[in-house]
């Protein structure tokens, strides 16, 4: 017998064996039924990302999003990180998806080049808060979004980046009707209804890397209120495609021009491991594409001035993001071009910059001198290299060798960089991150307070006693 015959009541009819599985996933799911594997993934990305949404909720476009949010706010309950203002859930959820996602410092799903974090916490914390609900209930909404975001992602990658369209912006759509239809109790058929009108709220390219904008910012907001919208027209009766995903103008087909392949409601079956487990968290304040880079450059700072040559292999799908696609990858405009640029980021290593915080916000300020940047990154050569796509699939690899002045070379090769889960930061990195973006915003003894809260993850807590502990409120 199977489990859709053992608990029919889970699974919508009428529609296809993808769409059926993923609506019967986050019916199912239960609280019980996620494993310590996944609950320390939960306890690191919750701790991560709500340092992000504090921290970087003091960026200038940060502010300026806070400015437009409150100008066209529904009321609510739901708290604005780093602030003393209540909103709708939609709307808060909104705002502090974007704070989580808008400084290239959150999570990483790396299969799916995405970043659910910030996508399924603000949209999990906000509904929750509006409701009254648990950590319980609300971790558990959490991991049915985040499962749902990457495992369609992982059907859609590496096509969707490769073709230009921001996996978060689009993936996140689904993660946060997910976690709205688990959190509101919705019953099969409403979660389908859910899903499916989410899918016309899905855009969102990555056009920012070559010419800018701030607007990149905001994609995690963008899609977790449009997939909360999307739950909540649901609810009013608006229905949408059966066939959102598989169909023949469905998800797959309309933006990656295939289908998601032979038995993809696997990836929804009972029994796989959680996704969450596998979270991966950001050493350095740039794109992940960068990140095994600058780990392989490092070691040679010390001998820069000896260097004559850096060649560095790439993947085609991470050179569409940080590589030679970018219009302005080796004379940077804009903090956009900084964080996508691999040039710059390597030149920053190569110079002793460090690739963190600091440097990118001493670059908004206009404290950094670029041209000696800029001189280090011409020496800096880009190659694709299909064959790393092909061997190291799903993986964030680096291929690096560097020419010295007399003629001798270095190679180093990076499979896992730093963060990733085979090569996890260490707790005492993860600490000091989390006391960089919160200290200065909520007070030192406020953050170390807020840190031992979310190491504990009591799941009797309310959402809104841990979300009053995110804002500015004494």
């Amino acid at each position: 017998m199977t489990t859709a015959q053992q608990n029919p009541s889970s699974v919508p009819s009428n529609c296809p064996p993808l769409e059926q599985a993923v609506v019967q996933f986050i019916q199912d799911l239960k609280y019980e039924d996620i494993d310590s594997h996944a609950h320390a993934g939960i306890n690191r990305l919750m701790r991560d990302q709500l340092a992000l949404q504090i921290g970087i909720s003091k960026m200038p476009w940060s502010e300026q999003l806070l400015g437009y949010a409150t100008s066209q706010q529904r009321p609510g309950k739901s708290r604005v990180s780093a602030s003393t203002i209540t909103m709708s859930a939609m709307d808060a959820a909104f705002v502090n998806g974007s704070y989580g996602h808008g400084f290239e410092y959150d999570d990483a799903h790396g299969p799916s080049y995405s970043h659910p974090g910030s996508c399924v916490i603000p949209a999990a914390l906000a509904i929750g808060e509006e409701l009254g609900s648990s950590l319980e209930e609300v971790i558990t909404a959490m991991v049915a979004g985040y499962e749902v975001y990457a495992r369609i992602g992982l059907l859609a990658a590496p096509d969707l980046l490769q073709r230009g369209f921001h996996p978060h912006c689009t993936l996140s759509n689904f993660g946060a009707a997910a976690v709205a239809a688990k959190l509101r109790g919705f019953d099969a058929e409403t979660t389908l209804q859910a899903l499916a009108i989410a899918l016309s709220h899905v855009s969102g390219t990555t056009e920012y890397t070559s010419t800018g904008g701030s607007i990149k910012r905001i994609h995690a907001g963008i899609g977790t209120r449009n997939g909360i919208a999307a739950a909540d027209m649901a609810t009013a009766g608006i229905t949408g495609p059966r066939a959102f995903l598989s169909g023949n103008k469905g998800f797959f087909r309309a933006f990656l021009q295939r289908t998601p392949g032979d038995a993809a409601e696997h990836r929804f079956a009972p029994g796989r491991p959680f996704e969450i487990a596998t979270v991966w968290l950001k050493a350095y304040c740039a794109c992940y594409c960068t990140h095994a880079y600058i780990d392989a450059l490092r070691p040679f700072s010390a001998r820069r001035d000896e260097i004559a040559d850096v060649h560095l292999k790439i993947t085609p799908h991470f050179n569409v993001v940080v590589g030679t696609s970018n219009a302005n990858a080796y004379e940077p405009k804009n903090i956009e071009h900084v964080q996508f640029s691999l040039p710059i980021q390597a030149a920053f290593t190569l110079l002793g910059n460090g690739n963190g915080y600091p440097i990118h916000r001493d670059y908004l300020a206009g404290k950094v001198d670029m041209a000696p940047v800029i001189d280090m990154a011409r020496s800096i050569r880009i190659t694709e290299e299909p064959a790393l796509e092909r061997d190291y699939p799903g993986k964030f690899v680096a291929d690096v060798t560097v020419t010295f002045k007399d003629g001798s070379s270095e190679h180093v090769f990076v499979e896992d960089p730093i963060g990733t889960d085979k090569n996890p930061m260490p707790e005492h990195e993860q600490d000091a991150k989390f006391m960089e973006l919160t200290g200065d915003v909520l007070g030192e003894g406020r953050a170390r307070k807020l840190l031992a809260a979310l190491r504990e993850m009591d799941p009797a807590m309310k959402a809104a006693e841990l979300t009053a502990m995110c804002s500015t409120e004494h």
